[in-house]
C-alpha cells in the first residue's frame, strides 16, 4: 500500500522548480496517487480480523520513521483497574470497554469523546470485570449495526452511532448469558473476550457455568445453536467423563476466544479446563473438550475435528489465548493452518481443514499423582516443532544470578522444592512450578503475517505449586466455613486470608473495615474484579464462609458441624484437597527467583519450524542503573505487526510501549506510558494519518494502576510523512 502523500500544494511548490510539461505531467501522477491511495482503515475486529491474527496491512510507519511517531491524543476513562479492552475502530470511531464495562465511543483522529454507555442503571448494574473488547457487526448494506458488550450475566447490543440499547435483541437489549444452556436454572456465565460473528451469527463462549459454544442471532439474540463441551450421552467424548459428570460439572467455557475462517465457515474454539483446577478425583479420564482446539462448522456448530492440548488438567493449563489463523508454506504447497498457543509455552500447529498438525506429535510420560483417590494422566502431548518457547525445567542452571542474596535463595530452594517440569502432580510437598501458572503465552496471543511468521510474548516466572487437606490430622472434617474457603477462596486469598497483592489478590483481613456485610454478601453472588460469582453455592455455604472470613462463626448459631446431616453429608462430598494459593516466587527484592530472561518476544517461522528470533521484553531501570543487560519483564497483551515491518508491543512491567524490527527483533522506538499497557495495540488509519492506539490500564505485576487510552502517530507535518 503506497503511503499518503503530503497535502497538494506542497508537493506542487516541490515540482514547480521543474516547470513546463516535466510539471504538468508529474502533477497528473501525484494526482493519480492521491486518489488511489486510501485515507482510512478501519480496526473493526477484535484482535484485528476474525482470523485473529493481530496483522495491520498498513505501511505509513515503517522501520525507517517509526522513530519519529509522537503522541497524537490520551482520553482518560477516569477508571483504575485491568484495563485490557483491544480497541475497535470503525468509520473514524474509536469503541472502547472500560474495567467497569462502561462503552465509550471518540473520535479516533482527536480522541474527542462522542458517547459513553453505562450499564449502572441496566438490570445488569455497574460491571467489575475485565473486558478485552467488543463485537461490531453490520450487514452487507451497511443499514444494519450492532455494538455488542456483557456485564454481569447479560450480553447488550448497543448503536454504533449513539450508544442507546437496541430494544429488539432480547428483552429490551438484552439477553441472559445463563440462559440456553440446556442445564437447569440459569447459572451465572460472565464473558471477558468478545465472540465472533459469522454472517449474521454470533459465536460465544463465557465464563462460569457449565461448558459450551453457542451461536446467536445477531438481531433477535436467539440461540440457533449448542456445542456441548462437556458431551452428554451419546455425543463424542462422553466417555472421558464419569457417566454422569455432564449433570454437574463445570469449567470447560471457552474464555479465550475465537478464530473464524469466513471463507470456508469453520470457528476454531480454544477451551479451558475443567473444574475443579486441581484436584480431579470426581471427574476421571481426558475430560473431553477441556484444555482442547475445537473446529466447528460455523453455520450448525457440528464438531469437524479437535485435539486436547492437555489430558485431565490438574494445573490449570487453560488454552490461553485465540486460534491464530495464517498460511505457511511448505514443501512449496501453501497450507491454511490454525496454530494455538499454551501456558506451558508449546505452540501447537494444525492444517486448518483436515486438523493433521504440521509436524508429528508426541506423548510423553509425566509423573503420577500421589493424591488420594487421583489419577493424572500418564502422558501428555507435546509438539516435535516448533521448539519450546521457554524452558521448559527450572535447573540448579536457572538460579537466579543478579544479586548474592538472590543467588543463594534460589540455590537454597531448588534443593527443597524441585521443579518436575511443566506437568508436574499436584501433591502437599511445595513444588516450583515453571513454567507458570500465567504462561508460557497468555491471553495476549500471537501475531502473523502473510510470510507465514508468528509472532508472540512469553514470561518466564517462576510460581509455587501445593495442596493442603481440608481435613485435620484425625481425618475430622475442619470447621465447616474454614474447610470451604480453602476449597473455593484461598487459590486467590491465601491460606492465612492475606491475600497475594503483588499477583493481584486482595487481603481478606481487613475486607470488613472497607466493605459493608450487604456489599460483601451481593460480592460473592455477582462476582468483582477477577473473582468469579459463587451464586451457584447454597446459601449456607456461602454464608459458613463469610463467617470464618470475618471471624464471626461462633456468634451466628448455625448447626454444628458434628451434628447438622446437612453439613456432615457436605463434608463427604467436599475434596480432601485445596489448591494453596497462586503464590510467584520472587527474590528478597522482588525480582522473579529464576534466572533472566523473565519476559521475550518471539519470532517462529511456521514454515519451517524453526525459531527465528527471540529477544528479551522489557526491563527495570534500576536493574539496568546496574549495569545488568535487559531482563525482561511479566508480560499481558499482545503484538501487532504491520506491513510496514513493524511490531508493536507494550505488555511489560515498565509502563513503556514499543516498536521492533519483525526481521531480526531489535528495539527501533519505545515511548513511555502512564501505566503498563496490559492490553493488545490497535492500528488504524483515519483521514490519511496511521495511529497505533493503547489502552494503558497497569494494575498487573503490582504496578500502578490506571485508565488512559494513548494513540500514538507520526508528526502531522507534511515533511514528516514519507
Amino acid at each position: 500500500m503506497p503511503l499518503p502523500p503530503p497535502p497538494l500544494s506542497s508537493r506542487l511548490r516541490s515540482l514547480s522548480r521543474w516547470g513546463g510539461a516535466s510539471f504538468l505531467i508529474l502533477q497528473s501522477l501525484v494526482s493519480l496517487g492521491a486518489a488511489a491511495t486510501p485515507t482510512q482503515a478501519d480496526w473493526s475486529t477484535y484482535l484485528g480480523s476474525p482470523q485473529r491474527n493481530l496483522y495491520s496491512p498498513l505501511q505509513q510507519i515503517t522501520r525507517a520513521n517509526v522513530g519519529q511517531l509522537q503522541v497524537a491524543w490520551t482520553y482518560d476513562t477516569g477508571e483504575k483497574g485491568e484495563y485490557q479492552a483491544n480497541n475497535l475502530i470503525v468509520g473514524g470511531v474509536l469503541y472502547t470497554a472500560t474495567p467497569s464495562r462502561r462503552v465509550i465511543a471518540l473520535d479516533a483522529a482527536t480522541g474527542r469523546e462522542r458517547w459513553q454507555w453505562d450499564p449502572a442503571s441496566t438490570p445488569a448494574g455497574a460491571g467489575g470485570r475485565r473486558q478485552r473488547g467488543l463485537v461490531f457487526w453490520q450487514n452487507e448494506t451497511g443499514g444494519e449495526k450492532r455494538l455488542f458488550t456483557a456485564v454481569g450475566n447479560h450480553l447488550f447490543a448497543l448503536d454504533p452511532d449513539t450508544g442507546k440499547l437496541i430494544a429488539s435483541f432480547g428483552e429490551r437489549g438484552s439477553i441472559q448469558l445463563g440462559s440456553g444452556l440446556d442445564v437447569e436454572g440459569t447459572p451465572k456465565v460472565g464473558l471477558n473476550t468478545p465472540g465472533v460473528v459469522y454472517q449474521d451469527t454470533l459465536i460465544i463462549g463465557g465464563i462460569g457455568g457449565p461448558g459450551a459454544v453457542r451461536g446467536l442471532d445477531v438481531r433477535t439474540g436467539a440461540r440457533r445453536w449448542i456445542f456441548h463441551l462437556i458431551p452428554r450421552p451419546g455425543e463424542v467424548g462422553h466417555d472421558t467423563w464419569p457417566p454422569e459428570a455432564y449433570k454437574t460439572a463445570t469449567g470447560v467455557m471457552p474464555w479465550s476466544g475465537q478464530a473464524l475462517d469466513e471463507k470456508r465457515g469453520i470457528v476454531y474454539i480454544a477451551t479451558k479446563t475443567a473444574e475443579p483446577d486441581f484436584y480431579g478425583a470426581d471427574r476421571h479420564g481426558d475430560n473431553l473438550f477441556a484444555n482442547s482446539l475445537v473446529a466447528l462448522d460455523a453455520n450448525t456448530g457440528k464438531r469437524l475435528w479437535h485435539f486436547q492440548i492437555v489430558h485431565h488438567d490438574l494445573l490449570d493449563k487453560d488454552l490461553p489465548c485465540a486460534p491464530v489463523l495464517l498460511t505457511v508454506t511448505q514443501g512449496g504447497k501453501k497450507i491454511d493452518a490454525v496454530a494455538q498457543g499454551s501456558k506451558h509455552g508449546l505452540l501447537f500447529v494444525f492444517d486448518r481443514v483436515t486438523g493433521q498438525p504440521l509436524w508429528p506429535i508426541e506423548e510423553k510420560p509425566v509423573p503420577a499423582s500421589e493424591l488420594r483417590g487421583e489419577r493424572a494422566a500418564a502422558t501428555q502431548p507435546f509438539p516435535t516443532k516448533p521448539a519450546p518457547l521457554m524452558r521448559q525445567r527450572y535447573t540448579e542452571q536457572d538460579v537466579s544470578p543478579i544479586s548474592p542474596e538472590a543467588l543463594a535463595l534460589t540455590q537454597d530452594r531448588i534443593k527443597l522444592s524441585p521443579n518436575f517440569g511443566p506437568f508436574p502432580a499436584p501433591s502437599l510437598r511445595e513444588t516450583i512450578m515453571f513454567p507458570g501458572f500465567d504462561g508460557g503465552m497468555e491471553w495476549g496471543g500471537g501475531a502473523a503475517d502473510p510470510d507465514g511468521i508468528y509472532y508472540v510474548n512469553v514470561n518466564e516466572i517462576p510460581w509455587i505449586l501445593q495442596m493442603v487437606e481440608t481435613r485435620r490430622a484425625d481425618g475430622s472434617p475442619l470447621p465447616r466455613g474454614e474447610r470451604d474457603y480453602l476449597i473455593h477462596c484461598a487459590a486467590c486469598h491465601g491460606l492465612d486470608r492475606a491475600g497475594f497483592p503483588a499477583a493481584g489478590f486482595p487481603s481478606l483481613l481487613d475486607v470488613a473495615q472497607r466493605r459493608t456485610p450487604e456489599e460483601i454478601v451481593k460480592l460473592t453472588q455477582t462476582g468483582f474484579g477477577r473473582m468469579p460469582a459463587f451464586d451457584r453455592l447454597p446459601d449456607a455455604q456461602r454464608a459458613a464462609i463469610l463467617d470464618y472470613v470475618l471471624g464471626r462463626s461462633a456468634a451466628t448459631g448455625r448447626p454444628d458441624e458434628a451434628t447438622s446431616p446437612t453439613a456432615k453429608a457436605t463434608a463427604r462430598n467436599t475434596p480432601p484437597y485445596a489448591f494453596g494459593g497462586f503464590r510467584r516466587w520472587t527474590d528478597q527484592a522482588g525480582y522473579p527467583a529464576i534466572k533472566p530472561p523473565w519476559g521475550t518476544l518471539n519470532a517462529v517461522d511456521l514454515n519451517t519450524g524453526e525459531i527465528k528470533w527471540k529477544v528479551p521484553l522489557g526491563e527495570y531501570p534500576e536493574l539496568k542503573a546496574r549495569g545488568l543487560p535487559p531482563t525482561g519483564t511479566e508480560n499481558y497483551g499482545g503484538p501487532v505487526v504491520t506491513a510496514g515491518g513493524v511490531i508493536f508491543i507494550a505488555a511489560s512491567a515498565d509502563e513503556t510501549i514499543r516498536a521492533f524490527d519483525k526481521t531480526n527483533g531489535s528495539i527501533l522506538w519505545q515511548a513511555p506510558l502512564p501505566f503498563s499497557g496490559n492490553a493488545t495495540p490497535s492500528v488504524y488509519m483515519v483521514d490519511g494519518r496511521q495511529f497505533v492506539v493503547i489502552s494503558a490500564g497497569g494494575g498487573k505485576s503490582g504496578r500502578p494502576a490506571g485508565g488512559k487510552i494513548v494513540a500514538f502517530a507520526l508528526p502531522a507535518s507534511a515533511d514528516s510523512v514519507r
